[in-house]
């Protein structure tokens, strides 16, 4: 069932914009700090604990999965505009940090890659 994904959804962004304001409070900032980072992180947590804890229908567990797979790519792409528009707004050097923090992130991935292979975690192994 699609709702339960939708529930989950909804605290886990509640949860994260909560959490994000709060934080935002402690640093002296008048804005929400990866409250939408949080959400993100929060629903990968709560679907693979789901996998792990919970009984529920094929019907509920592909809801649930419909919808995680669905938040994360929407996020990133909403996150990397505001981004690229504040880089641009801040000068050569926001835009150089954020350049490198995406060489850095693709330059990770085989390593990653090569951490899931020897745990055995990537599909297709036995």
């Amino acid at each position: 069932m699609v709702i339960y994904g939708v529930a989950l959804l909804a605290f886990c962004l509640l949860a994260g914009s909560l959490a994000g304001d709060l934080i935002g409070q402690l640093l002296g900032i008048q804005a929400n700090v990866g409250g939408v980072g949080i959400a993100m992180l929060l629903l990968l947590f709560v679907t693979s604990l789901r996998a792990e804890r919970w009984q529920l229908s094929a019907a509920s567990q592909s809801g649930i999965l419909f919808w995680s797979a669905m938040y994360i790519p929407i996020v990133v792409a909403m996150a990397a505009k505001q981004n690229v528009v504040g880089a641009i707004e801040s000068g050569w050097l926001a835009l150089v940090a954020g350049v490198l923090a995406v060489v850095v992130s693709f330059a990770l991935i085989p390593l990653f890659t090569h951490l899931a292979r020897r745990a055995g975690q990537l599909e297709g192994e036995q």
